[in-house]
């Protein structure tokens, strides 16, 4: 049988073309099995790791920090404790800062000691290909410099990023009581204005808009107002929004007009915020005047004195030395 399907160039093509077929059926198989395994180990790593935020839509996933939540329990089951003994303290700090992930503060100590070591690695790498020579001991101090600024960095970083936040939302806040104000006036109860201010800024105001869908979303839950308002203040981290929060909770329990507190709440917020900006302005002639002492001064002096410099060095000086 063998030798009658090399002999006959017939059968030999029918079976080079039926192996090709089944190589490329069972390829193909193999492809879209191991594409949907894929597919399936994906999706159950995003609904382990992914976390609900809220938006003007509803509930959504994030994805940011899914990579290192899964860096952070990897090493966690390995047997180290990422933990730390002011954990409550760096959450607050990660909240404030916009991450709102449980495994943020983790995040936080992992990268931290990362940098103690990637610092100090990189300049003693940095040492190694070089031509020049170094002392053990100028490489001791400056790796142990380097690892002191690796810890600082990330503080630094999330001080920064909960900076930054705060400023949008104290900046933004104002326009948000304003059309909560318009809506209120408009017939409007607490729940419903939040909702619909929250649906209204999403583009200009992301941040506030998430956070009072989320307080919404509390509150259809069932949890209460006040609980829901303090919740708020919580996730704010900003003074002017729990000053605010509560005092819709006494507007709310003495029964006040809330179109009123709203507006009276709103009028202070853009007074300091128009003060903060009148004290940034203030402050630009002393900030100009530093570059202009460092680098203006000494070229105005030199210019000036120049002259004078040359004159006595050509006339005064000879004249008292006695010479012609």
């Amino acid at each position: 049988m063998f030798e009658l399907i090399v002999s006959n160039w017939i059968l030999r093509t029918g079976v080079l073309v039926l192996l090709f077929a089944i190589v490329v059926i069972a390829g193909v198989f193999l492809t879209n099995f191991a594409i949907n395994r894929l597919n399936v180990l994906r999706d159950l790593r995003e609904i382990g790791t992914a976390e609900d935020v809220v938006t003007q839509h509803g509930l959504a996933i994030d994805h940011k920090q899914g990579a290192w939540a899964r860096l952070v329990r990897r090493i966690e089951d390995s047997g180290l404790d990422l933990g730390d003994s002011r954990n409550s303290e760096i959450a607050k700090l990660m909240r404030n800062a916009g991450y709102d992930s449980a495994s943020a503060p983790r995040v936080y100590t992992l990268v931290r000691l990362m940098m103690i070591f990637i610092l100090p690695g990189i300049y003693i790498l940095f040492t190694i290909t070089s031509s020049e020579e170094t002392s053990v001991t100028r490489l001791y101090i400056v790796c142990a410099l380097l690892a002191l600024l690796g810890i600082y960095i990330p503080n630094l970083f999330v001080r920064y990023q909960a900076q930054k936040r705060r400023s949008e939302i104290i900046n933004g806040f104002p326009d948000s009581l304003d059309l909560m104000l318009v809506c209120v006036e408009a017939g409007l109860g607490l729940e419903a204005g939040l909702d619909r201010v929250s649906r209204e800024m999403s583009l200009s105001h992301p941040l506030i808009a998430s956070m009072f869908a989320e307080t919404v979303l509390l509150m259809r839950a069932g949890a209460s107002r006040d609980e829901a308002l303090r919740k708020l203040a919580d996730i704010s981290g900003v003074d002017e929004i729990r000053s605010f929060t509560t005092l819709l909770i006494q507007s709310d329990k003495l029964g006040t007009s809330i179109a009123t507190t709203l507006r009276v709440y709103s009028a202070e917020m853009r007074e300091a915020r128009r003060m903060r900006a009148e004290e940034k302005a203030h402050r630009l002639p002393v900030l100009i005047s530093i570059p202009l002492v460092v680098f203006m001064l000494p070229t105005m002096i030199g210019v000036l004195a120049l002259p004078a410099v040359i004159l006595a060095m050509r006339d005064v000086i000879p004249a008292l030395t006695g010479g012609a």
